[in-house]
């Protein structure tokens, strides 16, 4: 799976999490711009777990890893390849 694919699941998947957030920007601050919390960003990435068939590590769970939804794509990314 490419990143442009990646990034529209995400965009669901931030769209169902967080419906606060009408226009992503994937390059954006997430704190700054959209007011992310380690609430949220967990239950983001619950919802990636599940729909990535994926997991997260524990220290892969904190705020303060994501600046911006493309930090968390490109992980994904990366966990996607390291299964194949």
């Amino acid at each position: 799976m490419d990143r442009d694919e990646i990034r529209d699941v995400m965009t669901e998947l931030i769209a169902d999490v967080m419906p606060e957030i009408e226009d992503v920007a994937f390059n954006k601050n997430i704190v700054a711009e959209y007011g992310v919390n380690s609430v949220s960003i967990i239950k983001l990435i619950v919802a990636a777990e599940e729909r990535f068939e994926i997991s997260f590590s524990d220290y892969e769970l904190a705020l303060d890893g994501y600046r911006t939804f493309e930090d968390m794509v490109v992980l994904i990314q990366e966990k996607l390849e390291d299964k194949e």
